[in-house]
This record gives structure tokens, C-alpha cells and sequence, in this order.
């Protein structure tokens, strides 16, 4: 294992506690020497808070080449992170090796003084995707068929049933493992309330209410251009109230902001994002519904979110994800890399050959592929022809 601070990072309730026992286990099973704490414990948090080198009041350093693992469980909650990482790091490591995790990066950027650049291995743990919501749903048999380049017809109705509960109640273990529908929204709700609830006091922000009304906004306009103009008008509010809102739900974990394509930098710069969240059970929450998916009017933004949830599994959002749109709200939904455009329509009846003829005149070398509700499951959004 690499030396480096491994920081495990993602939304509250996503399993990176879980996890962190996980490896935990697998490696105390191996004989090697490791140690737990979680930072909810005030115990701990105190005495970390007080100076770094309290950790070895608990553990013990050991004099030989073996090296000591250590887990630490909500590394945000400490007042200085970055300086109790960095100063832990550089007079201990290889011989001990730090597994963090943090619930939000907001609070890591906010916190994080220092950049511990050349000390730290990031990763993102999302919710579940539909592979391994299938996984715990004990259909393990299939999984492996979906986004994949093969979809034995078989297993294609079952697929279909369970991807539309999926969109529906998203991919939150706690979401997933429970089976009544009553109990799913009660776990959503908890998660909505609760959980966002700990994150908009741990941010300081000022509006409470103000900021669940915009997580409201932006799930009844996923897909669609956000305009924080629009929305600091609609609820009497400063526009960089709306800014920060919406950075820290970012930084949270809840929703992903879209950039334009443009080949014009300058162009690209004065454009609106599009939004959607990571999770479309939350989604669904706060758009206030919980339809079936045939029966809805936002099915085809609800794929669209989906979508949207898969290519940010596999791509940087920040750069490889983008949409096109021109003043004549001639649009595609994404353009990947800056070589693949995806349209995603509920419907193939509802995808317009000639709406899109400027796009592919303008920019010839990229592909235009449709997604639609029929083929998502069997698209693969990682296939060789992405990583050429």
C-alpha cells in the first residue's frame, strides 16, 4: 500500500464508514497492526484537537519496520485537519500509514490549509449505482450484463422493473437494503432532513429554509439551465447568497454543476450551468414525487439525471463533462471529452433528426450517439472507444 494519506471522501450515509471497517477487517485478518477511531467520539476529537501527537496516548509506536495502519472517521470534525495529516505524515510515515475519511469536501477545502500536496490519495465514494443496487438486491447473476457491450434478453424485463424502482429511490444503502416503499421514502426523508440538515450547520449557513427552497428549485429544473439571477429574484434573496448555497451543495455531494461547450473560452465563461444530483432518490424528494416512472412528466429529466450519474462515475466533472446549447436553444445534452455527444430522450419517437444537423455540421469530428429509457441499460458509458 502507497505511503501516501489515503482520503476516503463523499456524501453523508454513503457507506465510507462502512468501508473504512471493511478494510479494516481484511487487513487486521492479515496480520498487520491497526487502529480505529471515529471522531464523533468526543474522547478522541478532544484529544486530537489538542495537539497531534496525542494519537500515540492511544496507540502504541512500534519500533519495527512493520507498518502501523490507522483509520480515522470523520476527519473534518477535527478543527485543523490538514495540519494534524500533515504533521502526522511527514514525522511518521511509511511507518504509519493514515485511512481517513470526510463527509464533505466543503468542509475539507474550508479546513484544509494546507494542500498536503505529494501526501494524499483522494477518492470519491458515491452512492450506489445500478450495478450494485443490483448486487445487494441479490441479483448478482446479472449485474455484470448491464453497461456492458452484452444484454442476454433474458434477463431484460427483470432489468427493467428494477431499473425503474432504481430511478425512482436511488442509491443510498439505506434506501437500497430496505423493501417496502413506505419504509424507502421514510429513509429518504430522514436523509433529506437530517443529513442535509447537519451539513447546512456545519457550513454556517445563515437561511436554512432559504437553502432547502433552492434544493427544491434545482430538482424541479434538473437538466435544464440554472439561473441564480432568477432564483435570488424568486425568493427576495442576494444573488451570492444563491452562489454560496449552491457551491455548498456541490461540496456536499448533492448535486453537480455543468459547464457549456464552447470552443471559446471567453464564450464558455458567460454561459449558465446546467445542475442534477448524485442521487435521484434525493432528487425525487425534493421534486416531491415518486411516481412511476411511466406515469411522470419529468421522466425524460429523470433519465437525463441518470445519465448524467453515470458519465460522473467515470469522467471529471469539472472538464470532461459538458452540454452544448446555442440562442436558439438548439441543445445536446452532453459532449464528453470534447469528442462524444449524447442526447438522451425518454423516447426514440422523440428525437428529431433535423434538430440537430447544425451541431453536426459545426463540429463534425464529434460522434452524436441517443440514449433513450430502451438502450441505457445496455449502454456502456466506459467502453474502449472513450479511453482511445
Amino acid at each position: 500500500m502507497e505511503k501516501e494519506i489515503t482520503l476516503l471522501i463523499g456524501a453523508r450515509q454513503t457507506g465510507k464508514t462502512t468501508l473504512l471497517k471493511q478494510i479494516d477487517s481484511h487487513l487486521t485478518k492479515r496480520g498487520e497492526t491497526t487502529a480505529f477511531f471515529s471522531l464523533e467520539d468526543k474522547m478522541y476529537l478532544n484529544a486530537f484537537n489538542e495537539h497531534p501527537k496525542n494519537l500515540f496516548q492511544f496507540i502504541p509506536l512500534s519500533d519495527s519496520d512493520r507498518t502501523n495502519f490507522v483509520f480515522i472517521d470523520e476527519v473534518q470534525y477535527l478543527q485543523d485537519p490538514s495540519n494534524f495529516l500533515k504533521l502526522i505524515y511527514d514525522e511518521y510515515a511509511p511507518q504509519l500509514k493514515l485511512i481517513v475519511s470526510g463527509s464533505s469536501s466543503f468542509y475539507i477545502d474550508k479546513k484544509f490549509k494546507d494542500s498536503l500536496a505529494g501526501r494524499k490519495q483522494i477518492f470519491y465514494l458515491p452512492t450506489m449505482g445500478f450495478r450494485e443496487f443490483l448486487y445487494f438486491r441479490d441479483y448478482e447473476n446479472i449485474m455484470n450484463y448491464v453497461h456492458s457491450d452484452f444484454l442476454p434478453k433474458l434477463y431484460f424485463n427483470d432489468l427493467r422493473a428494477l431499473f425503474a424502482e432504481y430511478l425512482l429511490y436511488g442509491g443510498y444503502p439505506k434506501v437500497v437494503t430496505v423493501s417496502s416503499v413506505k419504509r424507502k421514502k421514510a429513509v429518504l426523508k430522514e436523509l433529506a432532513t437530517s443529513y442535509v440538515k447537519k451539513d447546512i450547520n456545519e457550513a454556517s449557513i445563515q437561511y436554512p429554509e432559504i437553502y432547502f427552497k433552492i434544493l427544491k428549485i434545482v430538482a424541479g429544473q434538473t437538466g435544464h439551465l440554472l439561473n441564480p439571477n432568477s432564483i435570488s429574484k424568486s425568493l427576495q434573496i442576494q444573488n451570492k447568497t444563491v452562489e454560496l448555497y449552491l457551491y455548498v451543495m456541490q461540496k456536499s455531494f448533492h448535486i453537480g454543476l455543468v459547464k457549456p461547450f464552447y470552443r471559446s473560452a471567453v464564450t464558455e465563461l458567460r454561459k449558465m450551468k446546467k445542475a442534477y444530483f448524485y442521487d435521484l432518490g434525493l432528487r425525487n424528494f425534493f421534486a416531491g414525487n415518486f411516481d412511476p416512472i411511466l406515469l411522470r412528466n419529468d421522466r425524460g429529466e429523470l433519465l437525463e439525471n441518470y445519465v448524467y450519474c453515470l458519465f460522473a462515475d467515470s469522467y471529471d466533472t469539472d472538464w470532461d463533462i459538458k452540454y452544448w446549447r446555442t440562442q436558439k436553444k438548439q441543445e445536446v445534452d452532453f459532449i464528453i471529452q470534447e469528442k462524444w455527444a449524447y442526447e438522451v430522450k425518454f423516447s426514440d419517437k422523440l428525437f428529431k433528426q433535423y434538430k440537430y444537423r447544425f451541431f453536426k455540421n459545426k463540429y463534425p469530428d464529434i460522434s452524436l450517439e441517443l440514449l433513450t429509457y430502451d438502450n441505457i441499460i445496455e449502454f456502456n458509458p466506459v467502453e474502449e472507444k472513450l479511453h482511445e
